[in-house]
């Protein structure tokens, strides 16, 4: 009913207004309004995350830094740490359980710092993916943008961290009697391709971390026996030579040795395609794909959920 005034006892009636029976989707539709926050088409989200590409380098970057601010020998704990890992791994499996078997000693040190390191990379990746939501709340709260944009970030941080420590791996595998040659530069396509596998599963790891926190308490653990199965510090065709044979195929065509393969067969001389499972580059390239591109749909599909409840 409209409403009427009255003015010299004449009434006057409002004429109804041109939205009235309208309901609130088709008053929105109408006026071109959207929901805040809601989830960009796919295309868009890409489009988004490109434009942020500045701040995507800019705070892995920042993260780097302050990774050990605190401490007194600062940025050399990158390189430190995964060396002391690595010598630990030494002293108990190279030389009290003897898994260096089928490896010479000139190829089994390079064999296992390489391992450590590149495991290492997927590895912090995971981590720092599953906290990268949960853990920078106040962050995705405060600003409007591409949320991916941080399981990236960190994933670049850790490649960042890698190239550093590789310096270290180059110079364990010159002293130990690999020297660079052509097959050197195989390691850029393998770490470009680890790289890819990284950041997608940080994505998968980004999206359930953030509904479960107390994920990011369970997977150290998950990574301790993803390390232990992936043939960091021993041969898995030679520790599993009395084995079924398609244990050993399955150990092996996991992407975390697979990365490791790649990198071990391009850097150490005494490490040959005999070492390699098959198709070992069609395999690698696979993995970075698959995970690469369901990690990324996946964490895009909660876009407008993230940093809510």
């Amino acid at each position: 009913m409209s409403d009427t005034t009255h003015d010299g006892g004449v009434a006057l009636g409002t004429p109804p207004s041109a939205d009235e029976g309208l309901d609130a989707a088709q008053l929105a539709a109408k006026y071109g309004l959207t929901v805040s926050g809601a989830r960009p088409g796919l295309i868009a989200y890409m489009r988004q995350l490109w434009g942020r590409r500045h701040f995507i380098l800019a705070f892995s970057r920042a993260k780097l830094t302050a990774q050990y601010s605190q401490a007194k020998l600062g940025q050399l704990w990158q390189v430190v740490t995964p060396l002391l890992n690595a010598a630990v791994y030494y002293l108990i499996f190279g030389l009290i359980l003897g898994t260096r078997e089928g490896i010479s000693h000139d190829v089994f040190v390079p064999f296992l710092v390489t391992g450590v390191f590149v495991f290492t990379f997927t590895q912090s990746s995971v981590m720092a993916g599953v906290r990268s939501i949960s853990g920078n709340l106040g962050l995705v709260r405060a600003l409007h943008f591409p949320r991916a944009s941080l399981p990236i970030s960190f994933s670049l941080q850790q490649l960042q961290q890698l190239l550093f420590s590789m310096i270290v791996l180059v110079a364990v595998a010159i002293i130990f009697g690999s020297y660079p040659s052509l097959s050197w530069l195989l390691v850029i396509p393998a770490l470009i391709l680890q790289f890819f596998f990284n950041t997608g599963l940080a994505l998968v790891m980004a999206r359930l971390g953030s509904k479960t926190p107390d994920l990011a308490q369970l997977m150290p653990f998950v990574m301790r026996t993803w390390m232990y199965a992936s043939g960091v510090m021993f041969s898995i065709p030679v520790m599993l030579k009395d084995k079924p044979a398609w244990i050993a195929d399955v150990l092996q065509y996991n992407p975390a040795a697979i990365y490791m393969d790649l990198v071990r067969f391009a850097l150490i001389d005494g490490y040959g395609s005999e070492n390699l499972p098959d198709h070992v580059w069609a395999v690698g390239v696979g993995w970075a794909v698959l995970l690469g591109v369901v990690g990324f749909v996946y964490f895009w599909k909660a876009e407008e959920r993230y940093g809510r409840g």
